[in-house]
């Protein structure tokens, strides 16, 4: 076995350096750009298959049974059994999907698990499957990425374009699930926050195509949520689209705050048993009342497009109960508690994402509007409010507004609604950014200071570590230490700063060369001073888990040049110059940007 190890290992060597001898990394990234699409395309389609055989399951199982009481129980099964998975087999957290790639691409060198490649399909796929009430999408992202870290991993690539074969994987998997080739390329531009050059657009498009044709070839041509009828925009129309982009970004912050604060309240349960209990009846009994929340709610979105809302409660104990002014009631009921059913299954154990919780309460959203202004008295389409809300909550909740319009334009068909979809998007990003400077997947990396941003200052001292730009080359001195031996020490070095530890390793101070200039000539007090009587204490020091961007705003404050750095139990590492950040900076700058 080791010897055939070793023979592949050989082989891919060899691979490695007849290609880049024969092949020119341009071409060979599109070659891999094309594998990951195609690789992806097909996650994407078995992730599907698996979430649907399994809701058929369930489906025979509520009618054998001839009672839907069987939603109490199946959501709970799908949470422990993804929960189980999880602790045992994976054994690694893969939640919050984005938010991994976002922190992959930040902190870890665009390095992603070989696991995500697999993990993220069963998880979500169990998760989903038995009725848990998040999204296939952000998983299935995950799982492109990986697939596209691993690729160019395999064969030996530098970072940055470790970090385009993430962004061609994404782009990759939005294309593929939601055949919505442009869409992947903007998901990756603007959620991804890759600043990235106008060569490195080619392998992102090829990725998202790619996955796009082979998604047609596995599940035909037609788009994800066809429309039955086409109703024109009307200029006319345009202050109720500008009401419900308002709306959408109020309900983006409702969506935002509200799944941070409870997935907050969750993750203090320290008790796996006791997250699956509290999530699995919670999500049951909300799926029993409400079933729109059943799954991803994709079913719901499809009616309300095409008017048929009535559709909504057909399989609940409110059927026939939703008319009038009760439909509305039970629709906004529904968009207030699907933010509570995601975080109890995702919470619970369960693996998912926000991208169908998204557009299932943009829908609603929509739909809510509308039949709250005909009602008043004016016409509006339902179906249109109900498409372009879609929009208006992607853009809010996610901070990407191109990406909420060309993904709905595409998904949808409804091409011909550009304009209200781009005023509804804008509107209610304009609103989100007036209360949260960051999406929900950036936010936990944002606070931490570990977020790549578009920013490009940023951006470079983010891809910066400040493991890379520590100078060890310091003598080291003891408090007890004579003058006449710290002379010595100072003749042998070529600094001007000592870093002074006790017997443990433990920080002390410094000493600096100018406050003992006037007396290291003196042989008569060499014995009278002790270097912890010279030692001063030096302005600030450094955290080696410090960020680069807060190390940067250390120095700005201090008009320090050389700081200190320990670690956690304050144990002396090393210095950091201001000069040797500079430096750093520009090589990956250099490297950041060039074509």
């Amino acid at each position: 076995m080791v010897e055939d190890n070793n023979t592949n290992y050989s082989r891919l060597t060899r691979f490695i350096h007849w290609r880049e001898k024969h092949i020119k990394q341009r071409d060979f990234i599109l070659v891999l750009a094309l594998f990951a699409g195609l690789l992806t395309a097909i996650a994407a389609w078995l992730l599907k298959t698996l979430i649907h055989y399994l809701q058929l399951f369930v489906e025979w199982c509520v009618n054998a049974s001839g009672t839907t009481l069987c939603y109490l129980f199946f959501p709970m099964l799908g949470i422990m059994l993804a929960a189980l998975f999880v602790r045992y087999i994976v054994k690694d957290d893969i939640s919050h999907g984005i938010t991994k790639i976002l922190f992959a691409i930040s902190q870890r060198k665009s390095i992603i698990k070989l696991h995500n490649v697999w993990s993220s399909i069963v998880g979500s796929g169990i998760t989903i499957g038995f009725g848990g009430s998040v999204g296939a999408e952000a998983p299935i992202v995950l799982t492109g990425a990986a697939i596209g870290s691993n690729l160019a991993k395999l064969f030996r690539l530098d970072q940055k374009t470790m970090m385009l074969m993430i962004g061609c994987g994404a782009a990759g998997a939005i294309g593929g699930i939601f055949k919505a080739p442009i869409a992947g390329l903007v998901f990756t531009l603007e959620v991804l926050m890759m600043d990235i050059t106008m060569a490195s657009v080619s392998p992102l498009m090829l990725a998202s195509i790619t996955a796009t044709v082979f998604t047609f070839i596995f599940s035909g041509t037609e788009p994800m949520f066809p429309l039955d009828s086409l109703n024109p925009f009307s200029l006319s129309s345009l202050p109720e689209y500008l009401l419900l982009g308002i709306i959408c970004g109020l309900v983006s912050l409702y969506f935002t705050r509200g799944m941070n604060f409870l997935e907050q309240k969750m993750k203090r349960i320290q008790s796996m048993w006791l997250k699956i209990l509290i999530g699995g009846v919670t999500l049951g009994l909300l799926v029993y009342v409400f079933p729109p929340l059943y799954g991803e709610g994709y079913d719901s979105i499809l009616y309300l497009l095409n008017d048929r809302a009535d559709m909504l409660f057909e399989h609940g104990p409110l059927a026939g109960w939703s008319v009038g002014w009760l439909l509305v009631l039970f629709v906004v009921l529904i968009i207030v508690f699907k933010i509570v059913a995601a975080v109890a299954t995702n919470g619970g154990g369960g693996v998912g994402g926000i991208f169908a919780p998204t557009l299932f309460m943009g829908c609603l959203t929509g739909f809510v509007v509308a039949v709250v202004i005909n009602n008043f008295g004016l016409s509006v389409s339902e179906g249109n409010m109900a498409l372009v809300g879609m929009a208006g909550l992607m853009a809010g909740v996610m901070h990407a507004p191109l990406t909420g319009i060309f993904l709905i334009a595409e998904m949808t068909g409804g091409y011909h609604l550009f304009m209200p979809l781009m005023v509804v998007a804008v509107v209610s990003y304009m609103v989100i950014m007036l209360f949260e400077p960051h999406s929900l997947y950036a936010m936990r990396l944002a606070q931490k200071g570990e977020l790549l941003t578009h920013n490009k200052d940023r951006s470079v001292l983010t891809l910066l570590h400040i493991e890379n730009v520590i100078e060890t080359d310091f003598k080291v001195l003891q408090p007890k230490m004579t003058l006449g031996e710290l002379v010595k020490v100072i003749s042998v070095s070529h600094r001007n700063i000592f870093p002074v530890v006790d017997e443990n390793g433990i920080f002390l101070g410094i000493l600096l060369l100018d406050e003992v200039r006037n007396i290291m000539f003196q042989p008569r007090l060499y014995k009278r001073f002790t270097v912890e009587q010279l030692m001063t204490s030096p302005i600030a020091v450094l955290s080696d888990t410090m960020p680069m961007e807060k190390v940067m705003e250390v120095f700005e404050d201090t008009g320090a040049w050389n700081l200190p750095v320990t670690d956690n139990d304050k144990r002396y590492i090393g210095f950091v110059s201001k000069s040797k950040i500079f430096s750093a900076y520009r090589d990956v700058l250099m490297q950041f940007s060039e074509e």
